[in-house]
């Protein structure tokens, strides 16, 4: 995951030039089309953009474009759908920030798709929207799909997909990226609740770089998720002729989704600050227990050295140098004083 992308080819370049921003992709851009209404339900896989039409009829189309790195696809798009080059733009961008756009005749709305690596990463994807009277275009940055529960319901007609317009499709989309979301933030959950359990019985350096990779992905989340809140607002609350108000209603679900993945984001990033606070205490702790305990000895053995230099010293006159228990009586003399000094630390509770 990088924070921000590499934007110095853009420079000097007018707007509308099509130029791909992201990570360098040599796969076959894939294509789908779905063609329903009612009992019926078409799908195509596309070859070339420029077979694609849009039915007379009431149908409702759906295509799925699967990577976004081929410029001359998406010229084709635009000229088979009459879309504006600010919008191809931004969907080359892989760097978006997600946004809904009206154009009048269509909308347009990006969006950040969240999915985990099978070693637990948080892999995050640039999905882009546009939604016409009766169609619905899905341009997915590297095709890591999480539409299948959509296609599903289209192929078997369950539910109320197939009866309703391009606008409840596009819910079922945006619905099918923020469910995910959920997913993902369980599992940071997760994490989260073991790196505390971590911190506070065996701190060591290993945590603190876990510490920092967390903070890192809620960041990435943060911001693939704090501005889709402002769009779906927009987009539930919006005059468009070609968006029913029944369907504003899942909209305006999706919404309350949102807000609430917002908030639980905010409280896992408190939650993996107070992690860092703990380590930082608890490993300050442990240094001062150490430094304690070195420091009472210290202190016992500085009245002993000082008795054994003062009985080290090579005097001829000297009391009890020829006294035949002197080494004993200075033996016995240092455990009394180490022993007092004990008694002493204990009832004042420094040990």
């Amino acid at each position: 995951m990088k924070l921000i992308q590499k934007r110095s080819r853009k420079s000097g370049l007018s707007p509308g030039t099509l130029v791909h921003i992201g990570e360098t992709r040599t796969e076959v851009v894939t294509m789908t089309l779905f063609n329903y209404a009612g009992d019926r339900c078409e799908e195509h896989v596309v070859k070339d953009a420029k077979e694609l039409r849009l039915p007379a009829d009431e149908t409702v189309t759906w295509v799925d474009v699967g990577g976004v790195h081929k410029i001359d696809i998406l010229e084709a798009f635009g000229k088979q759908f009459n879309l504006h080059p600010l919008l191809l733009e931004d969907i080359a961008n892989t760097d978006q920030r997600p946004k809904l756009d009206d154009y009048e005749t269509y909308f347009f709305l990006v969006m950040k798709m969240l999915t985990t690596s099978d070693r637990g990463d948080i892999l995050v994807e640039q999905v882009s929207f546009v939604l016409g009277r009766n169609y619905v275009l899905s341009f997915q940055e590297n095709g890591t799909d999480v539409f299948q529960p959509v296609r599903d319901r289209l192929r078997s007609g369950k539910g109320r997909l197939r009866q309703s317009g391009s606008d409840y499709l596009l819910h079922a989309l945006i619905d099918a990226v923020v469910d995910r979301y959920f997913a993902v933030l369980e599992m940071l959950g997760e994490r989260i609740e073991l790196l505390q359990e971590r911190v506070i019985t065996d701190p060591k350096p290993d945590t603190l770089k876990d510490i920092h990779a967390l903070k890192q992905q809620l960041l990435f989340v943060r911001r693939a998720v704090w501005p889709l809140r402002e769009a779906i607002n927009n987009l539930s609350r919006s005059d468009c002729p070609f968006l029913h108000e029944p369907t504003k209603v899942f909209f305006r679900d999706v919404y309350d989704h949102v807000v609430q993945i917002v908030d639980t984001i905010e409280t896992l990033r408190e939650m993996v600050s107070a992690s860092l606070d703990i380590y930082l205490s608890s490993v300050s702790y442990r240094l001062n227990a150490v430094m304690r305990v070195l420091t009472v000895i210290t202190t016992i053995f500085m009245p002993l050295t000082f008795i054994a230099g003062i009985y080290g010293m090579n005097f001829e006159y000297m009391p009890e140098l020829k006294w035949p228990w002197g080494y004993a009586m200075a033996l016995g003399l240092m455990g009394v004083v180490a022993t007092a000094m004990l008694i002493g630390f204990r009832r004042k509770k420094w040990l």
